[in-house]
């Protein structure tokens, strides 16, 4: 058993840097200081994200990163049935209004995560890289993001 205010203070560390961005002054697990998902998107326009760059746009990652979010805080409580992973990739161009209510559903998706995660009594083999894959990813996919956001 792993014990669990240790356990989560770390991940909640890296996670809350991964989608806030590090806080002033201090150490970052990223080479960007202070960058996360929220102030990279808020950064952006909705023609910016929904230009093609090197076979996506910066719509697709950030609804894809929605989704995968979503659909892993469905499997932390208990969802068992197979994901249609291609539904992750259906948007790519989107409106202000549009780019506006993407952006608000991502930070919605972690405010569920870190309620989800608090809720987890026991941390073990089970359940320990869950939060551990969600940083994974969503880091690649803010790499990624960051990357198109220069040619755009």
């Amino acid at each position: 058993m792993i014990n669990k205010d240790d356990y989560l203070k770390d991940v909640l560390i890296i996670l809350r840097e991964t989608f806030e961005g590090s806080p002033a002054g201090q150490p970052s697990a990223y080479l960007d200081r202070g960058i996360g998902v929220f102030s990279t998107l808020e950064s952006l326009s909705a023609e910016q994200v929904s230009k093609a760059s090197g076979g996506t746009t910066i719509a697709a990652q950030t609804e894809h990163t929605k989704f995968y979010l979503d659909r892993f805080c469905e499997f932390m409580t208990g969802r068992t049935e197979k994901v249609n992973w291609e539904q992750s990739w259906l948007i790519e161009t989107v409106s202000d209004e549009e780019w506006n209510a993407l952006r608000e559903g991502v930070k919605k998706s972690y405010e569920n995560l870190l309620k989800i995660i608090a809720g987890i009594e026991t941390w073990n083999l089970d359940n320990v890289g869950d939060p551990i894959a969600i940083i994974a990813h969503t880091a690649y996919h803010l790499g990624a993001i960051r990357q198109i956001a220069k040619g755009v």
